[in-house]
């Protein structure tokens, strides 16, 4: 599990988390709230990309915010990014080579059926040859989620996975999410404003709003608390 005490983010007079507690167990977990709550900047500490003021994080028992940011790749953190990171210029499997080759360890031996497994896993065993500059959104989402989890994975970071999809292809990245802890043992969280995907997909939720933590729990819970919709809908008070 993930297990976060008191984490505090400040940029000059901005605090994107204000003393978030919260706990993230085995399986897919999903994280929420408005543009601006403060998700991606957790996302950015958990991957080394931004130091705490304050605040621990412990993954799989381990000090996570000890461990250098190319440490936590090898490790097995691994993220989606809300802008596409593929290279145009390359195939598809050399993306997902180039990400196996600098956070998965850079087994040689292993390399190439790595990939193929990443590929085949989420449904793009048939492109491996193929240039990301030709592929349509459905597939460029699905080798960035390749990208997250070729190797061996501990920990899968998904930031907005399914924006610009429609339905039906958004149907199909919830059913690749639900494997990943199922079949790669990874842990998951998952951000994203698709409530039917973050319902598909997770079965503890937690939500934040102005950088606090506002409700964590089952997620049918969570999306039927009054805070969680007030903080989405801006619903006023009632006198």
């Amino acid at each position: 599990m993930i297990e976060v005490s008191a984490l505090t983010v400040r940029f000059g007079g901005v605090t994107p988390l204000d003393s978030m507690s919260v706990t993230f167990p085995a399986g897919t977990c999903g994280l929420i709230g408005p543009n601006g709550a403060g998700k991606t900047t957790f996302f950015n500490v958990l991957s080394g990309f931004v130091t705490p003021a304050a605040g621990a994080v412990r993954a799989f028992g381990e000090d996570l915010l000890a461990m250098a940011g190319y440490r936590r790749a090898r490790w097995g953190l691994r993220r989606t990014f809300q802008t596409e990171q593929a290279i145009e210029a390359l195939s598809v499997f050399d993306n997902v080579g180039l990400v196996h080759e600098h956070s998965a360890g850079g087994h040689r031996a292993t390399r190439r059926q790595d990939v193929l497994t990443a590929l085949e896993f989420v449904g793009l065993a048939g492109s491996p040859k193929e240039s990301v500059a030709t592929l349509g959104v459905r597939e460029r989402r699905l080798v960035e989620v390749a990208r997250a989890v070729v190797g061996s994975p501990r920990v899968v970071l998904l930031d907005e996975p399914a924006a610009g999809l429609p339905d039906e292809e958004t149907q199909h990245l919830a059913r690749v999410i639900r494997r990943i802890p199922e079949q790669l043992g990874a842990l998951v969280v998952l951000v994203d404003h698709d409530m039917s995907l973050v319902s598909a997909c997770c079965d503890v939720t937690a939500v934040l709003d102005f950088g606090k933590l506002i409700a964590s729990g089952p997620t049918a819970e969570v999306l039927r608390d009054e805070r969680v919709i007030k903080a989405y809908l801006g619903t006023e008070d009632k006198v």
